[in-house]
């Protein structure tokens, strides 16, 4: 399974991601902001930049919004997440 081991707030609404794979990247959130109901309270940044790494461990909210690690990843890296790895 992939998980997070390191999340670091960057900009505007995007967040350095460090796997447990070992890779790295910058996932930009900003138009799941726009895309879920869930998100709304997150288009403030204040709000935005207290996600937390959950037990999962994924990128969570105390809106209760998250998102799969795996679709992080995705946009993390640029590469699609294949379980079990090849």
């Amino acid at each position: 399974m992939i998980g997070i081991q390191e999340a670091t707030y960057q900009e505007e609404y995007r967040i350095w991601l460090r796997f447990n794979t070992g890779e790295s990247g910058i996932a930009d959130l900003a138009d799941l902001l726009h895309t879920y109901k869930a998100a709304q309270p997150l288009l403030d940044k204040n709000e935005f930049k207290k996600f937390y790494l959950d037990e999962w461990p994924t990128l969570a909210w105390p809106c209760g919004f998250d998102l799969a690690p795996e679709s992080l990843y995705e946009r993390a890296t640029g590469k699609q997440f294949l379980w079990p790895p090849q």
